[in-house]
């Protein structure tokens, strides 16, 4: 059994934003040489996500407002934020798009759908984050 692990550092210039990493993940698969196994994709952030998805514009403005909707950016509506900070609506953007994603590997490749690609999101950002890329297999 192989193991490798590789962190990506994101530093967004926007609040939200959604990265495609899947050519980041791939590289990382390459690099491994682990040609069967699970690949675990790991936002370490708890205002920052790792989802699969289609890579379209229009998908991401819908989930950009979408969230909004859902838990507006509005400091004042968080007890959260009584601590001082003003991303209450960051965490519960985090929440509901999820922590990690899991592909399997098949023949040294990722194992997925044919429109699916790997996507950070990001909900609080202008500061340095990171994902960890774990692949374990043979």
């Amino acid at each position: 059994m192989k193991f490798h692990t590789k962190y990506l550092w994101f530093n967004t210039p926007e609040r939200v934003s959604f990265i495609n990493i899947t050519p980041d993940v791939e590289e990382e698969l390459r690099s491994s040489g682990i040609l069967e196994g699970l690949c675990l994709v790991n936002a370490m952030h708890i205002t920052a996500s790792v989802f699969i998805n289609d890579d379209e514009p229009g998908l991401h403005s819908d989930y950009r407002r979408w969230l909004e909707e859902l838990a507006p950016h509005d400091p004042a509506r968080y007890r959260h934020n009584l601590t001082g900070e003003d991303n209450g609506d960051a965490h519960h953007k985090r929440q509901i798009m999820g922590r990690e994603v899991v592909v399997a590997v098949t023949g040294g490749k990722l194992d997925v759908g044919p429109w699916e690609q790997i996507f950070y999101g990001e909900f609080d950002g202008r500061r340095r984050k990171r994902v960890m890329v774990k692949i374990i297999g043979e």
